[in-house]
């Protein structure tokens, strides 16, 4: 049994409170330091710095500092930019931030029309460097608290305690899934099965009773969620749970999809007749960062082939002059959506490759049970010193600004090779694949498959604009040492 601090009911809820206060009110404080010298600092650039001509009134602007302050931060709290559920995760943070400081840039210049103490009309220079300077302070300033917060989460602080009800293979991925995103705030200490006997061990987690013993564990273990799998468990037992405990403000009770392999994807809901009805996004990425995405595909891949272009010319005469045949090879995969398309890579293989693997049973199992074959006797002597920095890829900047691929991803695949992800093929399908991603900085072709269908996953799930830029200056790290490439 895993050794847990045992609180009484009272003292939980003294303690989650507590946590939530010193995770929000330093954030409060910190708004209210960037509106303020926002508000200062615009006023500086504007009547100071730039030449102004026309009358205005200092006092005025003073007195928008001080309404303008408490003004913003109420408006920040009716963004809810101040409720723990929309905080330290996800962009849409930030979204929130730059519609609440434009809302309260309408209600100073409401303000300033109301104000029958000055003559003067607010300054649209004023107001235009106001708005860029508290959005720009704001954002970065929540970015870098966000990490502290993710770092002491990682630390074991500002966590809430959960329980998984329902140990079945669903239950079993959610629980993997929190345990291995220690900077989501929830730690796991056990399962709660309708089956399963009492102190069973289940992927590392104890069962700590049934459904209907859930008030002492509760109790017990100073629960403060509860993550409810529907595949485990009977519809009566589901609304039981329900019943008892969607109300109870002790803790917060939440319900998997009951589909997770699909629903890892992001889902839509949406009420059609009243009823509500959940539908998965085509999409694995959507939104803000869907368009952070894009920017970073067409931007990188424009800049690099700019800048690469001589390296490619270089490499195409080189190709050419190593052995006959066509300078780059074209190789079908599968893309976003499940369309097929040609993938650029410069040849590193003899022209007949294909035909020489149907003359080698060998060779054929063995890329057929691995999807790679050490010591290629088709690869050509500069396929070898391509392949080992990965410069044979670098066509691929094409695919991306075609829009078939990203500069981060997935790994592109046959469509052979989809089997492999047997129920996450769909999953796969909803994102471009990548010019490099988590399995260029794990191992490239060292992985097996089993490895490498675990890493596309996580990626798939645990996409941020942040970890492609990441994983991109790592890929680099790694390239240069030449290691698992064949």
């Amino acid at each position: 049994m895993p050794v847990v601090v045992k609180e009484r009911p009272a003292a939980v809820q003294k303690r989650a409170r507590l946590s939530i206060f010193w995770a929000v009110a330093p954030l409060i404080l910190l708004d209210a330091v960037c509106i303020t010298l926002s508000l200062v600092a615009a006023y500086v650039f504007r009547f100071r710095l730039i030449p102004y001509h026309a009358p205005f009134s200092a006092i005025f602007y003073q007195r928008l500092i001080y309404i303008g302050v408490p003004m913003w931060l109420l408006i920040f709290a009716v963004h809810r930019l101040y409720h723990p559920d929309h905080l330290f995760g996800g962009l849409q943070e930030y979204a929130g931030v730059v519609n609440a400081s434009t809302l309260g840039l309408v209600a100073l210049i409401l303000y300033s029309f109301l104000d029958r103490r000055t003559e003067y009309d607010i300054s649209r220079g004023w107001l235009m460097m106001l708005w860029l300077f508290s959005v720009l302070t704001i954002i970065v300033t929540r970015f870098g608290y966000r990490r502290l917060i993710y770092r002491l989460r990682e630390q074991g602080l500002f966590v809430r305690r959960a329980v998984v009800v329902g140990a079945n293979e669903e239950g079993k991925v959610v629980a993997d899934q929190l345990r291995s995103t220690p900077r989501a705030g929830i730690e796991v200490v056990g399962f709660i099965d309708p089956t399963l006997r009492l102190g069973s061990r289940v992927d590392g987690l104890t069962v700590l009773g049934r459904p209907e013993g859930l008030e002492s564990v509760v109790e017990r273990y100073g629960v403060e969620e509860i993550v409810v799998i529907p595949t485990a468990l009977k519809r009566e037992t589901l609304l039981d749970l329900y019943r008892d405990w969607g109300t109870d403000r002790r803790v917060r009770i939440r319900l998997s999809s009951g589909l997770y392999e699909l629903f890892t994807t992001g889902v839509q809901v949406q009420e059609v007749g009243f009823i509500p009805l959940v539908s998965l996004n085509r999409t694995r990425i959507t939104g803000i960062d869907a368009v952070l995405k894009t920017l970073l595909d067409y931007g990188g891949a424009l800049i690099g082939v700019t800048l690469l272009s001589p390296l490619l010319l270089f490499i195409a005469v080189l190709v050419r002059l190593d052995s006959s045949g066509p300078i780059i090879y074209r190789r079908r995969v599968v893309g976003l959506g499940g369309k097929e398309f040609d993938a650029y890579k410069f040849r590193t293989m003899i022209p007949d490759a294909d035909a020489y693997l149907e003359a080698h049973p060998e060779l054929k199992r063995e890329w057929e049970e691995t999807g790679k074959i050490l010591n290629d006797p088709r690869v050509t002597r500069l396929g070898r010193f391509l392949r080992r920095y990965s410069l044979d890829e670098l066509p691929q900047l094409f695919n991306v600004l075609r829009g078939e691929m990203s500069l981060v991803g997935p790994r592109m695949i046959t469509p052979a090779e989809l089997r492999h992800f047997g129920r996450w093929r769909h999953n796969l399908l909803t994102v471009k694949p990548g010019m490099t991603g988590l399995w260029q900085i794990s191992g490239r072709a060292d992985l097996s498959y089993e490895e490498r269908v675990r890493l596309d996953m996580y990626y798939i799930r645990n996409y941020t604009i942040w970890l492609d830029l990441k994983l991109l200056v790592n890929t680099f790290l790694v390239v240069v040492k030449g290691r698992g490439a064949y």
